[in-house]
């Protein structure tokens, strides 16, 4: 373990590590730094300005968040509410991650619990029957058709967010003539490279659709609008364009849920949690940060982990 300075002195390598080994946006860092920075107040506050990480403990924490749950913000007059809460726990929890890294003795990052929010979003996911019945939703007769099947398959098999799905252009998609799966790197949010995977029926909807395409395009998903290729004007579907095609679908199955292409983003990561992958596995398919951000799903499936116990576990079988 390297030897240790107060947690305040911490703030330019930890910044550093953000931009160089976290690749985020200096827009990013600074939320960071905003952020962590209210923990450091909190400190100089209650005389812990010289407090050094191994020092840090679960004490220190509660009475942190203490302080959150009651502090007035005075834009509102106002408590702050949970989710601003738990951007501050989740910075605070962020420095801890880098003092692992650098191997600072201190709090393990999972001692930083996040507030409960009962009026939180809930996340919103298609179960696979609704999936199903919308995948096969377009008329793979036509052109509009092939290429809506193609993106719906896509965002449901990569998890892609809207618009990395919209900035993929066709020369990226290399279709093997006997392997029936291929996969992509891409860069997403804050630069961060991961590889997504197109299932077989996935590849198989993108083929039928490149067929077609008798354009020099170079965006994968274009607009067919009559006249557009005439006027020499933009082709490429804009991220609007995706989330009124997944509207429009939805529409035609007359599914419950208000669905958006993130739907189907979120129907990926809850169905690999439900199939037994890993969370730290699923934040590296989602291109996610922050383990935090992936957390999110887990209430989902500890729901259908508590169904499934309840129905088909052994015990209640057992005379009492």
């Amino acid at each position: 373990m390297q030897k240790s300075k107060p947690i305040i002195g911490y703030l330019i390598d930890y910044l550093d590590f953000l931009e160089i080994e976290r690749g985020l946006s200096v827009k990013t860092q600074e939320n960071y730094s905003r952020f962590l920075n209210k923990f450091f107040n909190w400190l100089s506050d209650n005389n812990l300005d010289k407090l050094k990480p191994e020092k840090l403990n679960d004490k220190h924490i509660w009475k942190y968040r203490i302080f959150l749950s009651r502090h007035i913000d005075q834009r509102t007059k106002a408590t702050l509410k949970k989710s601003t809460q738990n951007y501050y726990l989740i910075a605070l929890r962020s420095l801890l991650d880098f003092f692992v890294e650098k191997k600072v003795s201190s709090l393990s990052p999972t001692s930083i619990k996040l507030a409960k929010d009962k009026l939180q979003r809930e996340v919103k996911f298609l179960k696979l029957e609704q999936l199903e019945k919308l995948l096969l939703s377009p008329n793979m007769s036509t052109a509009i058709g092939l290429r809506d099947r193609a993106i719906l398959e896509t965002l449901f098999s990569t998890g892609l967010r809207v618009a990395e799905l919209v900035a993929l252009n066709r020369e990226q998609i290399k279709i093997p003539k006997i392997a029936n799966e291929i996969e992509l790197s891409i860069t997403g949010k804050g630069g961060k490279v991961r590889t997504v995977y197109f299932s077989a029926r996935a590849t198989k909807a993108l083929k039928k659709y490149l067929d077609k395409r008798n354009d020099i395009d170079e965006a994968l998903f274009i607009n067919y609008k009559p006249g557009i290729e005439k006027n020499n004007a933009e082709r490429r579907l804009t991220v609007k364009s995706i989330e009124n095609i997944v509207k429009k679908y939805i529409k035609i199955c007359g599914l419950p849920i208000a669905s958006t292409p993130h739907t189907l983003r979120h129907s990926f990561a809850t169905d690999l949690l439900a199939q037994g992958v890993d969370l730290r596995m699923v934040q590296e398919f989602l291109g996610h940060q922050n383990i935090a951000t992936t957390q999110i799903y887990t209430h989902v499936t500890n729901k259908q982990l508590k169904d499934i116990h309840r129905k088909v576990h052994g015990g209640r079988k057992m005379k009492e």
